[in-house]
C-alpha cells in the first residue's frame, strides 16, 4: 500500500545550516547538529512554500563569498 502524502499530519520546522541551505524537520524532534530553526513551522506544503520563497540563491554561502571575492579581485 502506497503512503499518501495528503494524509501527512506532521508539523515541520524549517531549518537552516551554516551554509544557508534550507530543509524541513519534524517539529517534535530535536534539530540535528549543524542546523538551527529558521522561524517557520507548519504543515509540509506550507514549509516547502516558505523555503521556495526565501531560498532564492541555491549556492552554499561559502561559494557565494568565494565568487564575490573573485569578482572584487577581477578574476
Amino acid at each position: 500500500m502506497a503512503w499518501d502524502e495528503s494524509e501527512d499530519t506532521t508539523i515541520y520546522e524549517v531549518v537552516i545550516n551554516d551554509e544557508e541551505q534550507y530543509s524541513i524537520w519534524p517539529a517534535d524532534r530535536e534539530v540535528p547538529p549543524g542546523w538551527r530553526k529558521a522561524g517557520k513551522r507548519g504543515p509540509k506544503a506550507e514549509c516547502l512554500a516558505h523555503i521556495k520563497e526565501v531560498w532564492t540563491d541555491m549556492r552554499p554561502l561559502s561559494l557565494r563569498k568565494q565568487m564575490e571575492e573573485a569578482a572584487r579581485q577581477g578574476a
